[in-house]
């Protein structure tokens, strides 16, 4: 169904169950959660999907460690739970991540933690090896009966520093436990996306569109793409915008009826590094590690580079959020403090990210201590219209139990049943998911006509459904493209399938081209072309999509023009060695 097919429908049939606003991956949870109970369910995103803190989260998968100091001990367990379902559901984007902690003291951080329990403002200190002890100690009690993850384990001084010679010298010991991590958080929300789509007829989705109060319980749809609009009558509305909370109430509701805030974001920035020293550092586990201010900061491999963050910083406007100097060389300076032989300079980040968690209004004078769990709350309109549910906190570990919790509250209140369970329902490519991945790959890439390594690098992509995609390429003649592991069809499989309407959804949200640093100029103008043909845009609305594209590019992720032209003779160089040494 395409735009102007879901815009119609909506015109002829206007009345919606639930209408939900936010296409991040709690809205997008919510909206499959409905679906799947034969509930008609209207999804809008005024942007593209899982663009805005979807695609700035850690890339952990993890239960939260550090939130026991601030006694959520039900989210941490819950966030635990649902770890696990995701390394079951979706074990083709979600896997164990062996994370290590260095620690500098032995009894640090014992009495901070307890006052931090019971509610006072004291921040945080130094966690020592005893305080590390019992947090990783409640992290094994609350998977005991799943066991999925090996127990935590202390290394001493010396075996610490075996292992990782780059580490300060400085510590005590070290302490691994397991978390996971998450390779395409974007893609996985497609997934789900698509999972809603096709449980019925009565679920559509439009991103690039916003809805407004028309008055009298109806709300005005407004497509930015092509400019239509429909009217349609929702008996729900849910928001799930996270940071944009209170700025969608307001386009919702009459200036007096407008609920007092509900949101208080903190953003979050994280950097790319292309640092071959560092990489090697890791032995591939994440480093988990505080900084000489206390502050919590990760480091661990991710997709060939080396992924560090974060801030915690309170912001006002999600809109204009961006990785600053100052992040970026906090960021660095706390590299330089865990790894102090390794010199990583401002030139090695080659791609940096922003977001703002979603985190309840709080007067909280440290972001840290600001809770990290989920709730809803329903705003009753005041015109006979419907009620509001607004999805306030979360993260994106939880992303299914909020989406869960979400659709109960909306299904009591319709008085409707809930029929179908997502707690152990597969995800997208991780539907029928082989036990031998090289037998599974080596019959499809037969079956297709391509070879086994193209076909290994779609499973890497989109696991079991590397298969359609696989049919589609081998359907008709296909061409290579500047980056050797994408041809036209695939791309042309995702423009046409996933709802892409931007440059953008391509480079940054359906392939990782961007984040993992292998993004040329070449290539972008090569997807361009692709795209702009699909689209039948003009020569100028090609022109005003690559301006738009390289703005966003160098002003939210730290990528200008002269960094992707680089990036061709760094492409043709490596293609020239590749050559000669076959």
């Amino acid at each position: 169904m395409n735009r102007e097919e879901t815009l119609d429908g909506l015109r002829q049939s206007p009345k919606v169950d639930v209408c939900v606003i936010g296409g991040g991956i709690n809205g997008i949870s919510v909206f499959r959660e409905l679906a799947l109970q034969g509930l008609s369910v209207l999804l809008v995103e005024k942007s593209d999907y899982c663009s805005g803190a979807s695609a700035a989260l850690s890339r952990m998968v993890h239960g939260g460690l550090r939130y026991l100091e601030n006694g959520e001990f039900t989210l941490v367990r819950e966030s635990l739970a649902e770890r696990d379902r995701l390394l079951r559901n979706a074990p083709h984007y979600v896997a164990p991540l062996p994370t290590t902690v260095p620690v500098f003291d032995i009894f640090s951080g014992l009495g901070n933690g307890l006052v931090r329990f019971l509610g006072l403002s004291r921040r945080p200190s130094r966690r020592g090896a005893l305080a590390i002890k019992v947090g990783l100690s409640i992290y094994d009690f609350l998977t005991r009966k799943r066991a999925m993850m090996p127990r935590h384990e202390f290394r001493g001084r010396r075996a610490t520093l075996a292992k990782w010679p780059a580490l300060n010298p400085d510590i005590k010991s070290s302490a691994t436990y397991h978390d996971a991590w998450v390779s395409h958080p974007e893609r996985l929300g497609i997934e789900l996306l698509d999972d809603g789509i096709a449980a019925g007829s009565g679920a559509r989705a439009l991103n690039y569109a916003d809805v407004r109060s028309a008055g009298g319980g109806r709300f005005v749809v407004h497509d930015h793409i092509d400019g239509g609009s429909a009217t349609i009558e929702p008996t729900l509305v849910i928001n799930a915008t996270g940071g944009w909370i209170d700025i969608t109430n307001g386009a919702l509701f009459a200036p007096k009826a407008r609920p007092a805030p509900l949101m208080g974001g903190t953003k979050g920035s994280h950097l790319i590094i292309e640092n071959a020293a560092l990489y090697e550092a890791l032995a591939d586990h994440m480093i988990y590690y505080e900084n000489e201010d206390g502050r919590i900061c990760i480091l661990f491999p991710y997709l060939g580079k080396v992924l560090v963050g974060s801030t915690d910083i309170r912001v006002d406007d999600p809109e204009t959020v961006r990785c600053e100097t100052d992040e970026r060389d906090y960021i660095l300076q706390s590299l330089s403090f865990v790894l102090p032989e390794i010199t990583v300079r401002p030139e090695d980040v080659s791609f940096q990210f922003s977001g703002v968690r979603p985190l309840p209004t709080s007067t909280d004078s440290f972001t840290g201590r600001i809770p990290r769990d989920h709730f809803c709350t329903v705003v009753e309109a005041e015109d006979g219209g419907p009620a509001v549910l607004c999805m306030i906190g979360g993260k994106w570990t939880t992303f299914r139990s909020f989406g869960e919790l979400a659709a109960d509250l909306a299904l009591e209140r319709l008085g409707k049943r809930r029929h179908v369970t997502t707690t152990d329902r597969p995800i997208g490519g991780g539907r029928r998911f082989p036990l031998d991945r090289a037998a599974w790959i080596a019959q499809v890439a037969a079956e297709r006509g391509l070879s086994g390594a193209r076909m290994a690098e779609l499973f890497a992509r989109y696991g079991t459904e590397a298969e359609a995609i696989a049919a589609f390429i081998s359907a008709e003649p296909d061409a290579t493209l500047p980056h050797p592991g994408y041809s036209q069809r695939e791309l042309l499989f995702l423009i046409r399938n996933e709802a892409v309407e931007r440059l953008d959804d391509v480079l940054l949200r359906r392939t990782t081209l961007a984040i993992s640093g292998n993004l040329s100029l070449q290539m972008m103008e090569a997807v361009l072309d692709l795209l702009a043909a699909e689209k039948g845009w003009s020569p100028a609305q090609r022109a005003a999509e690559r301006a738009r594209f390289l703005t966003l590019l160098r002003e939210r992720h730290g990528v200008d023009e002269i960094t992707l032209s680089a990036r061709n003779e760094q492409r043709s160089m490596e293609c020239e060695t590749t050559a000669k040494s076959g």
